[in-house]
């Protein structure tokens, strides 16, 4: 299963309009990445997920926004650059597992709260990165 193309260029046709649209287009886009990222490294509950990234976030952020574009209907800008995302392949160097997953979550989920969107935007994306999320676990665990 490839992640990318299962779930790239997420629209809302339901809605007759794009997730990059409800989100307030590049400038709601970059607002909403720039939240994800200071609720990260301000927020103790998330120190596990923190240290997986570089100490200047700047180009974690980038490629957040980048990819975000065009997973959510607007300009294809981490393509252009990148080529296909391979979300799984490019995150296997990262142990990733629930805690980091959940840490993820918690900080896109407090972003889309604070961001002032569509609730059926929301509502809509908590559910899509919550699958995703959960598809980029790559670390074996036992439930004890």
């Amino acid at each position: 299963m490839d992640c990318a193309n299962e779930y790239y260029n997420v629209g809302m046709d339901e809605f007759n309009t794009t997730l990059y649209e409800m989100l307030g287009g590049e400038s709601g886009l970059k607002s909403l990445v720039d939240r994800f990222y200071e609720i990260m490294k301000t927020s103790p509950e998330t120190k596990e997920l923190r240290a997986m990234h570089a100490h200047n976030l700047k180009k974690s952020s980038e490629k957040l926004f980048m990819f975000l574009s065009g997973w959510s209907g607007g300009p294809q800008l981490y393509v252009e650059k990148y080529g296909h995302p391979r979300l799984r392949q490019r995150h296997l160097p990262f142990s990733i597992g629930a805690k980091e997953r959940d840490q993820w979550l918690w900080c896109m989920g407090k972003a889309l709260d604070q961001g002032g969107y569509d609730p059926r935007a929301v509502e809509y994306l908590k559910t899509r990165f919550s699958e995703v999320a959960d598809f980029m676990r790559n670390r074996m665990e036992i439930d004890l």
